[in-house]
Parts: C-alpha cells; structure tokens; sequence
C-alpha cells in the first residue's frame, strides 16, 4: 500500500514560500532604488574630482571690475536729522511718551535744559602708522584705514597731501590740519 502524504493548508504554504525567496514587485522596486542611490552617492565624489572645471568657482567676469584706484570718490553731505533746532509748542503735554524715560523736566528748573549746554565733541584724533606705495595707514578709536590722496578721513576731511618732511611722513588734510608719523 502507498502512503499519501496529507497536503498542507494553502495560506500556510504560500507563507513558508514567501519567506523561502519570492518577493513581490514593491521589494524589488525599493532594493534597486536603494542601490542605485549608494552607487550614486559613492561615484558623485569621483565624478566633482575628476571634472572640476564644471563645479570651481567662475571666474568669468573678474576683470572688468574696476580698479579703486580709478574711483572717483563722491562727496559726501552729511545733515543730522534734528540740525535744525525746533522749539516745542507751548501747548504741547509735558509729559513724557517713551516708557524708559525719565520724568520730564520743568522750565523753572535750570537744570532740565543740559541737552543744549552740552558741548559738541571734540576733533576727532587719529595718528599715522604707515606709508607705503602713495598710500597712508591710520588708526583712530574705531580702527585702522588705508587712505590715499582724497581718501575722506575719520574727521570728515579729505587727505589733500601726503608728503615727507625731515624724513616723517605728514598727512595734510583739506581742513588744514598736519599729521606727523611717529616714526
């Protein structure tokens, strides 16, 4: 007699199937996907190397700028915006709006006008540190600068001269002033 072996329930059978090495159309469509992008991401590298002419910087177009010795510099008007001294209304509230402000004070005080006894700055300083090739290095309290002839300079004047006198270097500007190198 010949045995007949039972036959397995079909779910069961399509399942140990599955997992043996069939895979459905969305497993394979996300391993190529994944693979190509590896392979993509491990060749770009070579391929930027290898033609670098294609990713560097342009350098098209350099040498049309312009040359700072050539530029003409603008002259420069500068006007405070309260310049002009405006009185307040006598009608106006004496009370003061901005909310870190101090209280305001009344015009019987003497002290509540200080603002305008106030003394504007004084000539602002700036010394010279180095000549080189028609141009000039000088330092004040906001940094250095490198000037040349008609360069606007930290006082708001313009370099008119730079000479040598008893082997210093001087700085003559446009409002008059002389500025010797200490050196």
């Amino acid at each position: 007699m010949t045995r007949v072996k039972p036959k397995q329930p079909a779910a069961r059978a399509s399942s140990k199937r599955r997992r043996g090495g069939e895979q459905n159309s969305n497993d394979i469509t996300l391993k190529g996907g994944a693979i190509v992008l590896a392979g993509a991401a491990a060749l770009f590298p070579w391929y930027v190397f290898l033609n670098q002419d294609k990713f560097g910087v342009s350098v098209a177009g350099w040498e049309q700028l312009r040359d700072a010795r050539g530029f003409r510099q603008r002259d420069l008007v500068e006007v405070a915006p309260m310049a002009v001294a405006r009185k307040p209304d006598a009608a106006m509230d004496p009370s003061d709006t901005l909310f870190t402000a101090t209280v305001a004070k009344t015009a019987e005080d003497p002290a509540g006008d200080l603002g305008t006894q106030q003394p504007f700055p004084g000539r602002s300083g700036f010394r010279l540190l180095h000549v080189a090739n028609g141009r000039a290095m000088i330092e004040d309290g906001n940094g250095m600068y490198i000037v040349q002839t008609g360069s606007l300079l930290p006082d708001n004047s313009r370099l008119a001269a730079l000479t040598q006198k008893d082997g210093k270097w001087v700085i003559v500007t446009s409002s008059g002033e002389v500025y010797e190198s200490a050196q």
